[in-house]
């Protein structure tokens, strides 16, 4: 088999043991051509220096609430796999955010001679910039600097099963109409089970009211599906883009900052004449809403109204008084239960009414 070159983009914010995690998980998998990008978005912890330790193979220090095997290599326990330092250390190379946004990068004949699981590309954003903003750096520099086939955007707080790259880039390859892949997601831990989809590559897209959902959401897998299944969007917790497709998307819009960035950027991958596909043979599993902090966190109620009605002004503007309605009554419908009933916090609702009249305003970036 060929092995075209992945650069995978990991975006950090102030999650570095969830971020740990994934690296660990992603130095193992079983495909031989890939880089490993960290982009931090200005945390506001020691999230660089925790990964830092992490590739010099200094895992008790910023793991200590594992035990430690003191013979070598140093193992620690984990839900999936054990750390070891059989890889460590991992080279890391350092960029600042003007350096990656400007393509320099002196040490590239350095890092090429290494291995892919004795390397790291570590960006140091000057600024939070969200997933798009902040993934869009991280982009840019892998298309300009390092060229490879394919561009995966992966979520920090996931873990890789070690064939869920290889089973992405054989469907990627199979078809040349095929524009972005997915992975069969799991749910980290769901009620204690870990064979719990959250999403199989994505779900569907109603581009009269910007409602999204996923394929197979909270089912047990059953495994009654086919290898690849088409999509209506693939989520960017695992997306996989070809280079050339990227390259004429130019990235994420960065107005939405995050939420829906990825929605819109398949939804423009398709009006391309693209197919937007899972392969459910790769598989992953990931801790939901760990990043943003959930629905219980005023940004996520904020920005969720919000760029539904952008999403659907940019894409499908004839609808977007459907949208309005939409947010007003079945989503509100929800909200309401879910902020004021469930989870106690009546407060996020003044976020959502917020967030929907930005979105008539047509308000883009951070917000709140």
């Amino acid at each position: 088999m060929n092995y075209p070159r992945v650069s995978i983009i990991i975006l950090n914010w102030n999650g570095w043991k969830d971020t740990i995690e994934c690296l660990e998980s992603l130095y193992r998998i079983n495909y031989p051509n890939y880089d490993v990008i960290v982009v931090d978005n200005n945390s506001q912890n020691e999230s660089i220096e925790k990964i830092k330790e992490y590739c010099n193979g200094n895992i008790e220090q910023i793991l200590p609430e594992f035990v430690a095997l003191r013979s070598a290599p140093i193992e620690v326990n984990s839900k999936f796999f054990k750390y070891s330092n059989e890889n460590k250390p991992i080279r890391v190379f350092e960029l600042s955010e003007n350096e990656a946004r400007n393509n320099k990068f002196l040490d590239k004949e350095k890092y090429e001679t290494l291995e892919p699981n004795k390397r790291m590309i570590l960006i140091k954003n000057k600024d939070n910039y969200g997933f798009a903003g902040g993934n869009n750096v991280g982009i840019k520099f892998a298309l300009d600097v390092l060229n490879p086939d394919y561009i995966l955007l992966l979520n920090n707080d996931t873990v890789v099963d070690k064939n869920f790259l290889i089973e992405m880039v054989k469907v990627a390859e199979c078809d040349e109409k095929i524009g972005i892949v997915g992975s069969k997601i799991y749910y980290y831990d769901y009620k204690g089970r870990d064979d719990v989809i959250w999403g199989l590559g994505g779900g569907g897209v109603d581009l009269k009211t910007g409602r999204v959902w996923h394929y197979y959401f909270k089912k047990i897998d059953d495994k009654t599906y086919k290898d690849i299944i088409e999509c209506g969007y693939i989520t960017g917790c695992s997306m996989l883009v070809k280079n050339n497709v990227l390259k004429i998307l130019n990235g994420f819009d960065e107005n939405y900052f995050c939420y829906y960035e990825d929605t819109d950027l398949s939804i423009r991958c398709k009006n391309l004449g693209y197919k937007l596909v899972c392969a459910t043979k790769s598989v992953l599993w990931h801790k939901v809403s760990v990043s943003s902090g959930g629905d219980s966190s005023p940004i996520t109620a904020y920005l969720t109204a919000r760029n539904c009605l952008y999403f659907i002004k940019k894409n499908n503007k004839k609808w977007m008084y459907c949208s309005l309605i939409y947010l007003l009554t079945y989503k509100h419908a929800r909200r309401f239960v879910n902020f004021v009933f469930l989870q106690k916090k009546p407060y996020l609702l003044k976020y959502y009414y917020k967030g929907i009249l930005d979105g008539i305003k047509g308000k883009g970036g951070k917000g709140i």
